[in-house]
């Protein structure tokens, strides 16, 4: 209930709070511009990543290993382009940090942590064949 609040509640008021800002600052005109270049260099930064990830998926699949690290960069390339694509600064810095290699590396083991709380509390079941 708590992550629901933060999503639709904290953080698009922060969002905006940071669009008014910008807006004051450097004018309305560059606001909306740089919110529409983040949005290409996200779809052209997930397309990329995100073909690069499919194909080691392939490959870790070709030699009969669990791609579970491919996976995690499938999955964080998935949301950092969809944070890119979302409107706001913010945003956009959470989707690069997932979109860059190196960042997306230190946010890995904390996506693991989360994956397995929630294995733990019996979210998400795993069916092994």
């Amino acid at each position: 209930m708590r992550t629901l609040l933060i999503f639709f509640i904290v953080a698009p008021a922060c969002e905006i709070g940071v669009l008014l800002l910008s807006g004051k600052t450097i004018g309305v005109l560059p606001t909306v511009l740089l919110i529409i270049l983040t949005g290409f260099v996200g779809a052209y930064l997930a397309k990329k990543q995100g073909i690069q990830a499919v194909r080691n998926l392939q490959k870790e699949i070709q030699y009969g290993r669990i791609p579970s690290n491919a996976i995690l960069d499938a999955m964080a390339i998935l949301v950092g382009g969809i944070m890119l694509l979302t409107p706001g600064f913010i945003s956009d810095i959470v989707g690069l940090f997932l979109l860059f290699p190196i960042t997306r590396n230190w946010i890995k083991p904390f996506l693991i942590q989360f994956i397995k709380k929630w294995i733990d509390k019996h979210t998400i079941h795993i069916i092994r064949p």
